[in-house]
């Protein structure tokens, strides 16, 4: 039986100094791509059936059919002077080993959405998950584009994990009354942060070390941590989503936000949209057509500024 051909690489991410960006950019042009606008990125180019994203903070994301292609022929031998593609897991353990260490990571989902709940999500790794979530190409859910593409690399994370992970859910009606008792956001999502590592650890009694974005005073889920969560290390750091545990966590969270928002937008029948700017501003004018006032609370954060313009 001959052996089963090696999976086209679709989509490919890595970071490079600006100057780095520069030449791509130029490489890029000359070779007749088309350039636009990119929120949050410095630029975003199209050609065929292959885009390319260079974000602010030097991460570049590059999607669709001619992947492998572009990053062969081009990145690789023009701007990395390197050969990295089907060697990352290699390449990430040489530059961060302790990556590769048995250890959790915490993100969470929706926390700047007007719709929908605040999801909080905890995933384990050891060495050999982390190899394999990054074969399957596991990165920072806010680098992944659509609900669609989101989902399949969900579907491969509870495959590899096998329930070594934990969720929590905090529904707009809790959000809202909690937020009233407190005024502040940061403390409530210290409690979901400490609530998910501490359900993660019935499950993984021995996990050493657990890492979480840093907001705030920094320290807030730490003293939000019960007995069990404070026997363990946490890391709170910027930038947290670059460690494969953390950015396994924020693609789970992402998912069980997305199907809630799903359910939500079936009971309100009305699409609600993730986000908080004008369409979401809109919508829930519309929403308010259909639904008493005081129904919106069951949907939405209602201590956003969005209440405002209502």
């Amino acid at each position: 039986m001959s052996e089963k051909p090696p999976k086209k690489v679709t989509s490919y991410v890595c970071t490079l100094t600006p100057e780095k960006i520069g030449q791509f950019q130029t490489i890029l042009d000359k070779a007749g791509w088309a350039f636009s606008e990119l929120a949050y990125g410095h630029w975003k180019a199209q050609k065929e059936h292959t885009s390319v994203a260079a974000y602010h903070s030097g991460k570049v994301v590059i999607q669709g059919n001619g992947t492998q292609d572009l990053v062969q022929f081009v990145l690789e031998p023009e701007i990395l002077h390197e050969a990295r593609l089907g060697y990352e897991g290699v390449l990430a353990e040489q530059e961060n080993p302790q990556m590769f260490e048995p250890h959790a990571g915490i993100d969470e989902s929706g926390k700047g959405d007007f719709f929908g709940p605040l999801v909080i999500a905890c995933a384990y790794t050891t060495h050999g998950t982390a190899q394999k979530l990054l074969e399957v190409g596991v990165k920072d859910s806010k680098m992944i584009g659509t609900d669609q593409a989101m989902f399949a690399v969900a579907r491969q994370i509870h495959t590899i994990l096998q329930g070594r992970f934990s969720l929590v859910t905090i529904t707009p009606p809790t959000l809202n009354q909690l937020y009233s008792q407190f005024d502040n956001l940061n403390r409530i999502l210290a409690w979901g942060h400490a609530r998910a590592l501490e359900n993660l650890l019935e499950k993984v009694p021995d996990c050493p070390r657990a890492i979480s974005d840093q907001f705030g005073q920094g320290d807030l889920v730490h003293r939000a941590l019960m007995e069990r969560g404070r026997k363990i290390v946490l890391d709170e750091h910027p930038k947290a989503e670059a460690d494969i545990a953390v950015a396994a966590a924020s693609i789970l969270a992402r998912e069980k936000y997305v199907l809630e928002m799903q359910r939500l937008s079936s009971s309100a029948g009305l699409l609600l949209p993730k986000g908080a700017g004008p369409k979401v501003t809109e919508t829930a004018k519309e929403f308010l057509k259909l639904h008493p006032k005081d129904e919106l609370a069951n949907y939405a954060k209602t201590f956003f500024k969005t209440m405002e313009a209502l």
